[in-house]
């Protein structure tokens, strides 16, 4: 039976799945990747760190299956940008990740210059895209004169993979990622010369944009024994998004990993961003390029593994569940969890991190619950947006919301998530749909499944519906809008 090596780069670690041909997972490797805050709100990943665990992910991944993948599927955290010399492979300094907010001041001179920038993009002017990374990186003189030259090249943690897997034979990405990093023309589906030029980037620094579903060369015979074919790439989200089987317009999905991520499928057509939705690209049951719209909550998952590293109040994310059950609400407190800034719907770079509602029957367990219901809440504040302007119809009569990520696996959450959005929530039996997605892509472009009906024949779904939870998930959910309210009044209160 033929193999793929689901390769899942993501903003915490490496996650690799060899997926056979009947859809099951036979070998699973993970790394830890490390976490580097050189300043409050910067944030930097080591690309070799990365390329290192991700082979050790690979490798462990492959020996369980006790077989050879027939191709390799990457998804990756998508934003995250680096640059690195063509000749050595060598990078020139440690990748600037989604998260990082070092260059909001510069997005806020770019005010006059947003709406030609959503024109183009999609994506509202935010340090979360690639663009200003980039620019910054390329500020040091020494660098730049280099880039120029053709010395050096860029691009997002997909490209580097390949870059480095291929040993330098091919620099490329895919259209999913490349609109993400506010240089590409989602309506040309090409490098934008305009943005590249208010940028200051050299467009011969960027990679070569291919099908999500097509060839990006093949590994080095040493890393793995053998040349193997990469068939397949897209953004951790687009990749989820068509992991769950959502091809056709109106179809949508969320994951609830680092942050949280909201898509929905638009079809040939580019959605109606806006309200803070952005628009994207995602892809059709082909692999070919398709639309999106997506509301991009910065901090999910991530608050839970800060109240475990940063706080010390919790051994593991997998006791907030027993926590949750066992408190009847939150006793009034609310946790906002801006660490990274609001995103969608708000877009505020400057929010921090808010608690509200402490007495002094406050607890620990309060927080933690706290935390687990920020993600349901701040889900529904998008979901709202995207039933006005795109269409969607989830309702409790109509498509399910599709969830996955780590954090579904809380079943206290996902009945409260029902609650909260009114409509029905589905978890599929394997929650890493990212690196299904990208199994699923590479597997389609060689062959291995025929079609993408084919690929998800197999998969089974545990459903909640809205139950009795649903009038105390709403009166939360008034008390959580005062909540964001007030963490949106102190980012914007500079006196």
């Amino acid at each position: 039976m033929k193999h793929v090596l689901a390769i899942d780069q993501g903003t915490t670690g490496s996650t690799c799945l060899m997926i056979a041909r009947d859809g099951s997972v036979k070998g699973r490797g993970y790394r830890e990747i490390t976490q580097h805050f050189p300043r409050p709100g910067w944030v930097e990943h080591d690309a070799l760190d990365i390329l290192s665990k991700t082979l050790e992910a690979a490798h462990e991944a492959i020996g369980q299956a006790n077989a050879d993948p027939a191709a390799i599927g990457i998804t990756n955290q998508r934003e995250t940008v680096l640059l690195w010399e063509r000749s050595t492979g060598t990078p020139m300094g440690r990748a600037i990740v989604w998260q990082d907010r070092r260059t909001a001041e510069r997005c806020a001179e770019l005010t006059p210059s947003a709406a030609r920038i959503a024109e183009l993009t999609g994506l509202v002017t935010d340090p979360y895209f690639s663009a200003t990374k980039l620019e910054w990186m390329l500020s040091d003189k020494r660098i730049r004169a280099r880039a120029e030259s053709g010395e050096l090249a860029a691009g997002t943690i997909d490209s580097w993979l390949v870059w480095q897997l291929t040993g330098g034979r091919v620099h490329a990405t895919d259209p999913t990622n490349a609109s993400r990093t506010m240089l590409y023309d989602i309506q040309k589906m090409q490098w934008s010369d305009e943005l590249c030029a208010l940028f200051g980037v050299p467009p011969q620094l960027l990679p070569e944009v291919r099908p999500s579903a097509g060839d990006f060369g093949r590994t080095r015979s040493d890393l793995f024994g053998r040349e193997i074919p990469i068939t397949g790439i897209a953004g951790d989200q687009q990749a989820a998004l068509y992991g769950q089987g959502c091809w056709s317009a109106g179809q949508g999905k969320n994951t609830y990993g680092t942050g949280a991520f909201l898509l929905m499928n638009t079809g040939t057509r580019r959605g109606d961003a806006g309200g803070g939705l952005l628009a994207t690209v995602a892809c059709d049951a082909e692999g070919k390029a398709a639309y999106a719209l997506e509301g991009s909550i910065f901090i999910a998952g991530a608050a839970v593994q800060w109240l475990r590293d940063g706080l010390g109040i919790i051994g593991s994310a997998q006791e907030t569940e027993a926590i949750a059950q066992g408190l009847d609400s939150t006793g009034g407190v609310y946790f906002v969890p801006a660490l990274a800034g609001l995103g969608a719907p708000h877009w505020e770079p400057e929010a921090r991190g808010t608690i509200v509602g402490l007495t002094r029957g406050s607890s620990s367990s309060h927080l933690v619950r706290a935390a687990l219901e920020a993600m349901a809440f701040g889900t529904a504040e998008v979901l709202e947006v995207m039933r006005e302007r795109g269409g969607a119809s989830f309702t409790d009569e109509g498509a399910p919301l599709r969830v996955d990520g780590g954090a579904t696996s809380n079943d206290w959450l996902m009945q409260f998530q029902a609650d909260v959005l009114g409509c029905p929530v589905e978890r599929p039996q394997v929650i890493e749909t990212t690196a299904l997605g990208a199994a699923g892509l590479a597997g389609l472009a060689s062959g291995i499944w025929p079609d993408a009906s084919s690929f998800l024949a197999t998969r089974d779904y545990t459903r909640w519906t809205p139950g009795a939870g649903v009038a105390a998930a709403l009166e939360g959910r008034q008390g959580w809008d005062r909540a964001v309210r007030a963490t949106l009044s102190w980012a914007r209160d500079s006196a």
